[in-house]
Formats: structure tokens, C-alpha cells, sequence
């Protein structure tokens, strides 16, 4: 997945698991839902200070040490350790985001992605995908939880009033740490779609209970979200919004955008449905979704197959799970929206990108899926996108594994034979 190649960088899962990129965005989100359903915004609980935070700033130790303890209860965790919370400055902020840039993911890197996103016609050859993640962060990045450190960081040009709403969603991940390695769960070596339904999970839960937090300060008795019907359509109607409130992210390709919006939007929607069963649960251990497929309401058990893909005639270059997410994407950027229904029934998927003798470079992508029917549904309806992939392209059905399956081939590809296997299957 593009942007969670973003993985590989900081926000968005390695990233993203320790920068809330969209923070400003569900913050201010936040009081638009509270405001639809409760009435009105403000307030703060009142607890007694303790030591639960460590920070050398008074006025954001004492607000989260009110915060925490009522945090942790709505979150089905139990805090185990003080929190460490430190100001740092915008500048602060584009130094981080530029090491971690250069750390995970290089020029090359970047560049390799680039261009097999665009051959699936995605993006423009053009972008420059740091560039573009750079601007993205730096105008949505308002706090950030960094596991490495253990330590919570609010931007000092942050308005105190502001500090509340920012707090309530940080600390919340401060807490998840205690329990989980936020780091693992997103490795970029699960692949992509893997680690992206996890930080769904994880921005979901404390976007979730961020906003009952606050729906309960503006109503002024307690709240369970887990109670409300048809709370998720709710909150994916206001969240729509921050595509025009944000330059950078409405100016970002589609598929950069429903990536970055996806982790809050189906997230939070996502835990929505386990706390809507009755328990008060954390999205983790058994509760954690394998797949973006299960976050977009597939079933727990319908887990996406793994393919390995072992290339002769070519160098890989780059190679990934475009994955349910990205693959909808792509069908209603080339075939018009509602189109990313035929994407029902994806079972797994992986991609190469090769170059060949004279330098040239193509894309070679399978995917399996459920049932036939699936799969020819799909084929059917992608054939007619062909035309608008960065290069010319070819589909076809066959089997792997015994599983219905299709390869799609863009660009340069002659004389590249490709291997495809399901580990861990007969």
C-alpha cells in the first residue's frame, strides 16, 4: 500500500503508530460529531492530579493526569506505568519527520513505489512521494505517541484549548503501548494490508474513545458509544469532510488519501462493532483484524491467503500486497465510484515490480479470491480499466493452488516467468 509505505517512514504505521497524522483532523471531527448528536463541545473531567505523568511542562502534566485514569477505563485497559509528555516545536517536528524519511524509506525506496503505483495507475510517474508525505504530516501532525522512547509529544503552537481534545487520542495510544508493541503489530513485513488493519484497530480505538469522551463532556452524563446505533455511519459522514480542510491531503492522489482517512474512519467503525456486542474490548489479541478486508465488514475468520512470487527473467525491484483497501481504490479511480464492490470476495494478493535486460520495468500482480464467481465478476469489470494503466497491460484467470486466481501484467513483462506459491498450504 502506498501510504503505508508510509510504514516504512513514521506516521502512518511506523509512523503513524507513533504519530497521529490525522490528529488535527479527528480532533476537529471530533466536536462535529459530539456537536450532531449531543449538543455542544468543552468541559474537562475533574479527577485528582497523581503521578501518572512524567513532564516537565505543569499544565500538560496536570491536564492528562486528569485525563488518564478515565482514559484507561474507556479504553479496556489498564494503565501500568506513568506517561511521559513533553512539548516540542514545529521545527522539532520536520527534523523527526526528515530522519525517519531518510531512514525508512530512501530515495529508491520511495521512487520503486512510486513507479509501481503508477503503472497501476494511481499515481502520476512524477510524485514525489516524500515530498508529498512530508507536506501531508507537517499540516496534520498536531501531537505525536513515539513507542521508541515511551514518550507522548504535543507541537507547542498548539492552542490550549486544543490541548484537551489532542491529549485524550494521544494518551490513549500511550496507554495501547503498555499492553501491545505498537511496532510489531504494524511491521511493514506482515505486509502492507496486514499492518494497515492493524492501525486501523489502533486509530480506531482511540478515535473512539476520544470521541465518547467527549460527547459525554458535552452532554454532561455518561455516554456509551457502544450503545448508539448506526454510529459509524455517523462518524464516516463527518470525517468525509477533512478532505477540504486540509490542502495537502485534498491535493494527494486518491489512493494516498483513503489511506491516510482509512485508519479513523473504518477504525473507529470497526471497534465500534466490538463494543457494540456488549463488552467493552480493545482491538487487540483475538480481537485484532488480519486484514483490511475484515475491517471493511468482512467476517473474523475470512483471513487473506499469503502468496510468495519468485521471478525468473528479471530483477524485483520492489514487491507488496496492494491488498481489499487499495485494490477498491483502484477500481473506482479507473471505473467510477461504487465500483470498488467488485473487489468482494478478494482472498489475497501480492505484487512485483521488475526490470528487465534492456532496463525497462513492468508490474506482475495476483491476487485469489474466494470463489470463481468472484473472480469473474472482477474480471469482468477491470478489463474495461486496462486502458487507463501506465502501461499496456493484460489480464488473466487461471488457478493457484488449487484457489480461483488472476495475474495482471503492465508494462514491461515479456520473458519474465513468475512462480507463485501459498506457504504454509498444501
Amino acid at each position: 500500500m502506498l501510504p503505508m509505505t508510509v510504514q516504512q517512514i513514521a506516521p502512518e504505521s511506523r509512523m503513524i503508530e507513533r504519530i497521529s497524522a490525522g490528529v488535527r483532523v479527528t480532533r476537529i471531527l471530533a466536536c462535529s460529531v459530539a456537536l450532531l448528536v449531543f449538543g455542544a463541545c468543552g468541559g474537562t473531567a475533574q479527577q485528582p492530579e497523581s503521578e501518572l505523568v512524567v513532564s516537565s511542562d505543569a499544565t500538560l502534566r496536570k491536564l492528562a493526569s486528569e485525563l488518564l485514569p478515565d482514559l484507561a477505563a474507556r479504553s479496556g485497559l489498564e494503565l501500568r506505568e506513568p506517561v511521559r509528555l513533553e512539548m516540542r516545536s514545529r521545527e522539532e517536528l520536520v527534523r523527526y519527520l526528515e530522519s525517519k524519511l531518510d531512514e525508512e524509506l530512501p530515495e529508491e525506496e520511495a521512487r520503486a513505489t512510486v513507479e509501481a503505483y503508477a503503472l497501476f495507475g494511481l499515481v502520476p510517474d512524477t510524485l514525489d512521494l516524500r515530498e508529498v508525505l512530508l507536506a501531508l504530516y507537517t499540516e496534520q501532525v498536531a501531537g505525536f505517541y513515539e513507542p521508541d522512547s515511551t514518550a507522548l509529544f504535543v507541537m507547542d503552537d498548539q492552542p490550549e484549548a486544543l490541548l484537551e481534545g489532542l491529549l485524550v487520542h494521544e494518551l490513549v495510544h500511550a496507554v495501547q503501548d503498555q499492553w501491545v508493541d505498537l511496532g510489531a503489530l504494524t511491521d511493514p513485513k506482515l505486509g502492507s494490508d496486514r499492518a494497515t488493519a492493524a492501525q486501523a484497530a489502533i486509530e480506531g480505538h482511540a478515535t473512539l474513545v476520544m470521541l465518547e469522551y467527549m460527547a459525554e463532556q458535552a452532554q454532561g452524563t455518561p455516554v456509551d458509544l457502544g450503545a448508539l446505533p448506526n454510529f459509524a455511519n455517523l462518524l464516516r459522514s463527518q470525517l468525509e469532510g477533512a478532505r477540504d480542510q486540509f490542502p495537502a491531503l485534498a491535493a494527494a492522489p486518491p489512493v494516498i488519501q483513503e489511506s491516510l482517512l482509512f485508519p479513523y474512519l473504518e477504525g473507529a467503525g470497526y471497534v465500534h462493532g466490538l463494543w457494540a456486542q456488549g463488552d467493552r474490548v480493545a482491538p487487540f489479541g483475538e480481537y485484532l483484524p488480519k486484514s483490511t478486508e475484515q475491517i471493511l465488514g468482512g467476517t473474523a475468520d475470512d483471513v487473506p491467503i499469503e502468496l510468495a512470487m519468485s521471478v525468473s527473467g528479471a530483477d524485483i525491484l520492489h514487491e507488496d500486497v496492494l491488498g481489499r483497501l487499495e485494490l477498491g481504490v483502484m477500481l473506482d479511480q479507473h471505473l467510477g465510484p461504487g465500483s470498488a464492490r467488485f473487489a468482494d470476495g478478494w482472498g489475497g494478493d501480492r505484487y512485483v515490480l521488475v526490470e528487465v535486460g534492456t532496463g525497462e520495468r513492468g508490474l506482475i500482480w495476483y491476487s485469489v479470491w474466494d470463489d470463481e464467481a468472484a473472480r469473474d465478476r472482477f474480471v469482468e469489470r477491470f478489463r474495461d480499466a486496462l486502458g487507463s494503466l501506465g502501461g499496456g497491460a493484460s489480464l488473466e484467470v487461471m488457478e493457484v493452488g488449487g484457489r480461483a486466481a488472476t495475474v495482471l501484467r503492465v508494462g514491461a513483462t515479456d520473458g519474465v516467468s513468475v512462480e507463485v506459491t501459498l506457504p504454509g498450504r498444501p
